[in-house]
């Protein structure tokens, strides 16, 4: 027989364990014609482009939904019946982004904050040229930014634990819908020789 703490530990990694897979379900990737990813569309969404048939399903959850005269599994991945042009896939470049793309941890130091404990560090300063762009900006914690100052990384002594670089919009978009990770049926269609949790 479990205590009420242990009891109550279990019920709460259940409970997330249980949310965690319901975020996941919430949300449908809507694919070009050409199988191309467009963006993120919630399941509601998903299902009234189905019935209208405006899509077509190519991959599904295991999640079911019922209604009086229908019951059909969830879309994980939709792909549009018609091509359309979409526009860049740049990510904006902006401070929640930035924190985002570099999940909550100082790049040089590595312990992770809470936003309120983060700042942004330009690698190559802005006093030497260094441009305020995905490629030059990184997420750095207080103590951080101030011992390195207007110095490069090589001249202060610090190393970056990860090279910047502009963000692939689909794991951006699914780490701020608070998805650590894209759902498996998502997998094939991102087009994404990258790693996706480092």
């Amino acid at each position: 027989m479990l205590d009420n703490s242990r009891k109550n530990r279990y019920i709460s990694s259940k409970f997330k364990e249980e949310f965690s897979l319901l975020l996941m379900t919430e949300w449908t990737l809507l694919l070009n014609n050409t199988f191309e990813p467009l963006k993120v569309v919630t399941w509601k969404k998903a299902i009234i482009m189905v019935m209208l048939e405006k899509v077509e399903v190519i991959e599904e959850y295991d999640r079911v939904i019922r209604g009086v005269r229908f019951a059909l599994r969830l879309p994980a991945v939709i792909r549009l019946n018609r091509f359309i042009r979409r526009r860049t896939a740049i990510v904006k470049f902006s401070r929640q982004n930035l924190y985002v793309r570099d999940k909550g941890k100082c790049q040089y130091c590595g312990s992770t904050f809470d936003y309120k404990g983060l700042t942004y560090d330009h690698v190559i300063p802005r006093s030497r040229g260094g441009e305020t762009e995905w490629t030059n900006v990184v997420t750095c914690c207080i103590a951080c930014n101030l011992k390195k100052g207007g110095r490069t990384p090589e001249e202060a002594g610090m190393s970056l634990i990860r090279k910047p670089k502009a963000p692939i919009w689909i794991p951006l978009l699914t780490m701020s819908l608070g998805i650590a990770e894209p759902p498996d049926p998502w997998k094939d269609y991102l087009y994404l020789n990258v790693e996706m949790t480092s």
